[in-house]
């Protein structure tokens, strides 16, 4: 009995190693953030040449991404993801490093973790208003638009795959740097 409470307390004392190892987590964490800043980038620039005009019932019409705070939130917060998942490769590459501080890892995740959450806050506010612009709100009165702005739709349903991409990328880096951060010894 007393053999079986020393392998157990032998068994406490060793952490369950990680099956992501440092190599994989470092490659990982830079193919992510680069995947991010390219949908992220890419969804901005659909969304910028989605401007499409016609002329229906004798007026000339605009649709564009401006004229919807959502939408402008969308492109603003792509921007922001853009950048910063590009700054945050220097960050990364130096927790590559032997001798890092381990607390970094926990910065890191907080990092990620803050710009899943805006993406995929501008992300639902967009898709929001791309619904109403698909179908309308007949209790609000408001007509469809895509059925004669098309181009204009398709570029920002576009846009809005991409960027939902860009917030699943960091929905994995979240949970990858949190994994890490676990390690962390308190």
């Amino acid at each position: 009995m007393e053999t079986e409470n020393n392998n157990s307390a032998n068994l406490k004392l060793h952490p369950i190693p990680s099956p992501i190892t440092h190599l994989s987590f470092m490659a990982s964490q830079i193919w992510l953030r680069i995947m991010a800043a390219a949908t992220s980038i890419a969804a901005v620039i659909l969304l910028l040449n989605s401007r499409q005009s016609k002329v229906l019932f004798g007026t000339d019409m605009d649709a564009r991404y401006t004229y919807s705070p959502a939408f402008k939130f969308f492109m603003f917060m792509n921007v922001v993801a853009c950048a910063l998942s590009v700054l945050s490769l220097l960050p990364v590459v130096t927790l590559g490093r032997k001798f890092s501080n381990s607390i970094n890892y926990f910065y890191l995740f907080l990092h990620d973790l803050m710009l899943a959450i805006l993406l995929a806050g501008s992300s639902g506010a967009a898709t929001t208003f791309a619904q109403v612009g698909k179908y309308g709100n007949s209790h609000a009165g408001w007509m469809p638009i895509c059925e004669s702005f098309g181009k204009f739709c398709h570029k920002a349903f576009s846009s809005l795959v991409l960027g939902y991409i860009a917030v699943f990328c960091y929905v994995l880096l979240v949970v990858i740097s949190a994994n890490k951060a676990r390690q962390i010894p308190v």
